[in-house]
């Protein structure tokens, strides 16, 4: 038996997610499917993580155990990417890892980043990855707020009442905010998150950016550990995987 990793990219508008669904096509359900054909055999493929519909990834990182090995790389991403590419997912990598490694078990640290166009005029090459917010936020209030969400907290308030995680305490090893003339950008590490928390977390963002929120107010929101206290979600299109760090 042979393990591989793959590294994945897609754009995530026309999937109900990465994790298979009972109804509704999702990214994790139609790689196995085509990976499973390409090589003869029923694979199960495992991600670093779930991704919620609408949410792209630049390199979603998840593997399968097959019995037959495969010796060229080349040949398999190009075969499995002639399938794929129509629904808007490549194959990036492929690489052969040992029995210990496991997409989602040996992750060391997740990284997601957040593009918003601040502008008037609506984006039409990004329309569905990106918000496109009007207003001019203020940047230097939004980098103040970034810094208090740094270290290890109780995000109950950027929680999604569906999450299943066990516990609501995370360590936040990085919120970092950087524009290029009308983009701006949200990176944030952690070795996992919570379910929208990353969504629930720009919401909170911006509504300091517009000044709707203070300072003070922000931090009360999260120290609350209160759901409703937190602002609108930011929608989903403007979210990315950015990378799994093992």
């Amino acid at each position: 038996m042979f393990r591989y990793q793959l590294l994945i990219e897609y754009e995530g508008s026309n999937f109900r997610g990465w994790q298979i669904q009972k109804k509704g096509k999702t990214i994790q359900g139609l790689v196995q499917e085509k990976a499973s054909k390409l090589l003869k055999e029923k694979i199960i493929l495992l991600g670093s993580g779930r991704t919620d519909a609408g949410v792209h990834a630049r390199e979603q990182s998840a593997h399968f155990d097959c019995t037959n090995k495969i010796n060229k790389f080349d040949k398999f991403i190009k075969s499995i990417n002639y399938f794929l590419k129509k629904d808007g997912v490549s194959i990036l990598q492929i690489r052969l890892r040992n029995k210990n490694f496991h997409a989602r078990f040996s992750v060391k640290m997740r990284v997601y980043e957040y593009i918003i166009i601040n502008r008037i005029s609506s984006p039409i090459l990004e329309k569905n990855r990106s918000w496109h917010i009007m207003n001019k936020l203020d940047l230097e209030t939004m980098k103040k707020g970034a810094k208090k969400l740094i270290g290890t907290h109780d995000f109950s308030t950027f929680r999604a009442s569906t999450c299943r995680a066990r516990s609501p305490i995370k360590t936040m090893k990085l919120v970092r905010i950087k524009s290029i003339k009308d983009r701006i950008i949200i990176e944030f590490r952690s070795q996992s998150f919570l379910q929208k928390q990353v969504r629930s977390m720009v919401g909170c963002l911006k509504y300091l950016g517009e000044k709707r929120w203070t300072l003070l107010k922000f931090e009360k929101a999260l120290k609350a550990r209160k759901r409703s206290l937190c602002a609108p979600p930011a929608p989903p299109q403007g979210l990315y995987l950015k990378q799994v760090i093992y």
